[in-house]
């Protein structure tokens, strides 16, 4: 049978307002007549049911299961790679090894080996399924923790901003607290001249003095103490890396009069170099995207559409889980005169249309979605998920919807999702060679570092004051998965994978004025039982 076959299926189904078993699309692909084979399952199929399932189509071609159609029933396993590689999906299929992919990537440790030659492209998966599929999926349910949604308790006084950051400090000093004997500001004022002091404090200023060195103010629950970096010290470098708000440790000596320490050595939260990921323990896939911005006028449905196409075929079956890193659509009144960039002007008919396009994605699949800041809920980070009426909206595939940010552990292996607006205040606060929009993972290894998704406040970061600090990274993930910034690039930070995924939607006007060129229609697919990726693009 044909790709172009099985796509029409797809399409069929999803106009009729069902989504589908990659394997009932086969079957259905595989009929004499497939337009009637739908209209018949389409009949005889509940109302209410949000899928088309292998039993309901085997139930209408025949009471008893018939052989299965060449594509169905037996298993086959996609090369594997491990240096993520780009595969063209929208070009026929040529033999060797891949081209790599225009976006950027990294290894800081746990270096990946060459890729090995594969196949790919659309041609490529109708041959694969024509020789023989694979079998269903069998997804298990995200495990979802560091959810808002339905908690917050902020009402924006004075007094819960204290109460966010006084959280921020405890829970970070504790990552803090095996580098140094921490004393609290309070008793380093107290101490003699020349004394030896360790302390843990949030960043309240820096700045340089007139001789070129670093004063760094430092707070925790006590009070504040001035720390100097002197400029020709090693450690001068690590000052470069620091934000505003971040919670760090010094070690150094007091001045003659105390009122000052001369800092020797300088810690972040950091993840661990010892830190070893948890891996899925079958070969199991997940896709990570970002940014569909259905809505646009440069949403790129014909990209999308053989995305999900691809999700359908033998070269997608491992891949059981989507994962959707925010702004599902492009919203209303987000910048300057948007509305002259949009194709589709109410909010609630952009989540129609975007629901319409996720019918297209296979019905097994686990699909889970945080909000970004083009989406219909509160900008202030911690975002909670969606509200009912947006839900009831995005229903017909059942998808997981949590806040921004979560955790979503997935066969064991725990991903954080963070849509990423405070990616724009990293790049903009360091330097290029720590941070920029063309390499976005190095700006993900900052806050892994400092083991927060949002460390500065202020500026374009917008913060609600909760009773805890939802943005604080408590426990390592093994996935790190990030959009926003509509780049593509990837890495691996003491060994946790970090992705940022692009985005499916071409350069708008107001990109173009501010410099943005986007990287479009890319779906990195992660193997979950070795972190090793493999990106595919669809444009």
């Amino acid at each position: 049978m044909s790709l172009e076959t099985q796509s029409a299926v797809v399409r069929a189904l999803a106009a009729r307002g069902y989504n589908a078993e990659r394997k009932a699309v086969t079957l259905l692909a595989g009929a004499a007549d497939p337009a009637a084979a739908v209209e018949a399952v389409a009949e005889s199929t509940d109302d209410d049911a949000l899928r088309v399932t292998v039993g309901d189509v085997r139930r209408v071609l025949d009471a008893d299961p018939a052989p299965d159609p060449p594509g169905v029933g037996t298993d086959s396993s996609p090369t594997s790679v491990s240096t993520p590689t780009e595969i063209d999906s929208n070009q026929p299929t040529t033999s060797g090894p891949p081209a790599e992919t225009g976006g950027s990537s990294e290894t800081t440790s746990g270096t990946a080996t060459a890729a090995s030659g594969t196949t790919s492209g659309a041609s490529g998966a109708a041959n694969a399924a024509a020789a023989g599929s694979a079998g269903e999926r069998s997804p298990q349910h995200a495990e979802i923790t560091g959810d808002i949604t339905g908690r917050s308790t902020g009402t924006g006084e004075y007094r819960q901003f204290v109460t966010t950051f006084r959280d921020r400090y405890e829970r970070l000093s504790k990552l803090l607290g095996g580098r140094v004997n921490h004393r609290p500001a309070s008793a380093i004022q107290s101490m003699g001249g020349g004394s030896d002091a360790e302390m843990i404090g949030l960043v309240n200023d820096i700045r340089s003095t007139a001789s070129g060195h670093w004063l760094i103010e430092l707070e925790d629950t006590t009070g504040t103490f001035p720390a100097l970096v002197m400029k020709d010290r090693d450690i001068a470098d690590l000052v470069d890396d620091l934000l505003l708000d971040e919670c760090i440790a010094v070690q150094g000596t007091l001045a003659d009069d105390g009122g000052i320490m001369f800092v020797d050595s300088l810690f972040f939260p950091d993840v661990p170099r010892t830190f070893r990921p948890s891996t899925a323990d079958r070969h199991v896939q997940a896709a990570l995207i970002s940014d569909v911005h259905v809505g646009s006028q440069e949403f790129m449905a014909d990209a999308w559409n053989r995305f999900a196409d691809w999700l359908h075929t033998e070269e997608a079956e491992h891949v059981e889980y989507l994962l959707i890193a925010g702004d599902m659509v492009e919203g209303v009144g987000v910048y300057p005169e948007q509305d002259k960039e949009l194709d589709i002007v109410d909010i609630f008919d952009q989540y129609e249309a975007f629901s319409e396009h996720l019918k297209a994605v296979p019905g097994d699949m686990e699909i889970v979605m945080i909000p970004g800041n083009h989406d219909a809920v509160r900008l202030a980070e911690p975002q909670p998920g969606f509200d009912e009426e947006l839900r009831s909206i995005m229903s017909p595939h059942d998808a997981r919807i949590t806040g921004n940010p979560s955790t979503v552990t997935i066969e064991g292996v725990s991903v954080l999702m963070y849509h990423g607006v405070s990616l724009d205040e990293v790049i903009a606060e360091l330097p290029d060679d720590k941070a920029s929009y063309d390499e976005p993972h190095k700006a993900m290894y900052q806050l892994l570092k400092k083991r927060h998704v949002a460390p500065q406040y202020g500026g374009k970061m917008r913060l609600a004051p909760e009773t805890k600090d939802y943005l604080v990274i408590d426990d390592v993930p093994d996935v790190f998965h990030t959009g926003h910034v509509h780049k593509l690039g990837w890495g691996k930070y003491h060994n946790v994978l970090a992705v940022n995924s692009g985005c499916w939607q071409a350069q708008t006007a107001f990109q173009k004025k501010v410099n943005i060129d986007p990287d479009v229609a890319h779906a990195p697919i992660v193997d979950l039982d070795t972190l090793d990726m493999t990106v595919r693009k669809f444009a």
